[in-house]
């Protein structure tokens, strides 16, 4: 396939994952000069294409909060300066991180497409914050101008399309699932997996939470279902990752005196395919604030490994209509806890249940395979 003549385009995330990997790829086998900006490039899996050419910019710091905000303003100042030398003569196209960056648009004479999968500012109504509020306002005023000047504008569900709609008219928007960072069912068994036997978890029906644990994920619903669960022995309950609500949640469990509860840090990339299979259920989590259109990646490498979820978010999400359509998870509110509970316990009693939901998330793996990057591409070139 001969690639597109004269134009060059830059790919834009300060925490570059598999996702941007993909992006980057994508476009570089259709454009003939790709690069990316970014402040590290996480590879799994997919390995970045070497003729893409990578500029650095600091890296994205999770906390304290004060530094994470000095750092999407120096990445911010980075970009901007980078648009207009390096790369005055590119399109771009921004991804995720930093959550403003976006919104350079509005100063520059690039064609400028973004993808937006947390939507700014709706996402600070989880502190609290009022659509009334000065900052609020300005976002909000500002992803009208930002959106309606964008070349393309993408996002990863028919939930957030509903969301990003406040602030452009519908037909601006392209709705195109992400992918999993596996492809295809690879899930090791228990009776072979170092990770069961590293944590002496044989017999045991794991239900695992892995992920970041900020002011977005309500992880203490995971705690709360142990201790429901806490008189049935066989059933764990493991929380992986990292984030600034972590000791408070390892002092709920010590409070709680819950034996069934235990903490781990983010695993290894090499490791990590073990953590998973481990799982016999794994737990998706979104504030009912914030949760209508979100699906995080998380949700889409269950599925590849056949693992079925417990979603806990709102009816109105789009995990919600996830669960009911592809039969691969249940989706509860956080007032239904008890409801959730029942379900874990008939899960790891009913093996053929189990069987049939694991069957159902691998078979829905499918739609969310790598090639919607390239799906991503068409949607950019059409």
């Amino acid at each position: 396939m001969s690639k597109i003549q004269n134009r060059k385009i830059v790919v834009v995330n300060q925490a570059s994952n598999y996702l941007t990997v993909g992006f980057c790829n994508a476009f570089a086998a259709q454009f003939e000069t790709v690069a990316l900006v970014t402040g590290s490039v996480h590879v799994q899996g997919e390995e970045l294409n070497p003729s893409i050419e990578v500029t650095p910019i600091n890296k994205w710091v999770e906390r304290p909060a004060r530094a994470k905000m000095i750092s999407y303003l120096k990445a911010c100042f980075k970009i901007y300066w980078l648009l207009i030398t390096k790369y005055r003569g590119y399109e771009v196209f921004f991804v995720s991180i930093p959550p403003m960056g976006y919104l350079l648009n509005l100063l520059l004479p690039h064609r400028f497409s973004m993808v937006i999968w947390d939507v700014y500012p709706d996402i600070f109504k989880i502190t609290g914050m009022k659509e009334s509020h000065p900052l609020y306002r300005i976002w909000s005023w500002a992803n009208r101008k930002s959106f309606k000047k964008a070349f393309k504008l993408f996002t990863i569900s028919e939930k957030m399309a509903d969301l990003i709609e406040v602030y452009v008219e519908r037909k601006k928007i392209i709705v195109q699932p992400i992918w999993s960072i596996f492809q295809q069912n690879e899930r090791v068994s228990k009776t072979e997996n170092p990770f069961i036997a590293e944590h002496q978890l044989q017999g045991k029906f794991i239900v695992q939470y892995s992920g970041n644990i900020g002011l977005t994920h309500k992880v203490e619903v995971v705690v709360e279902l142990a201790e429901l669960l806490k008189d049935h022995q066989n059933i764990v309950f493991q929380i992986i990752g990292r984030g600034p609500r972590v000791p408070a949640l390892q002092k709920m469990v010590e409070e709680k005196q819950l034996p069934n509860c235990f903490f781990l840090p983010f695993q290894t990339d090499a490791m990590f395919p073990y953590s998973l299979s481990a799982t016999d259920l794994g737990i998706v989590i979104l504030d009912e604030l914030t949760s209508k259109g979100s699906v995080p990646s998380k949700s889409y490498n269950l599925m590849s490994y056949g693992i079925p979820s417990l979603y806990i978010a709102g009816e109105d999400s789009e995990l919600h209509d996830y669960a009911l359509k592809y039969n691969a998870a249940a989706c509860y509110t956080e007032r239904q806890l008890l409801q959730a509970k029942d379900f874990i316990l008939e899960l790891s009693q009913n093996p053929q249940k189990w069987q049939t939901m694991s069957g159902n998330a691998v078979n829905t793996s499918k739609l969310f395979r790598r090639d919607n990057a390239d799906k991503f591409i068409t949607a950019y070139l059409n």
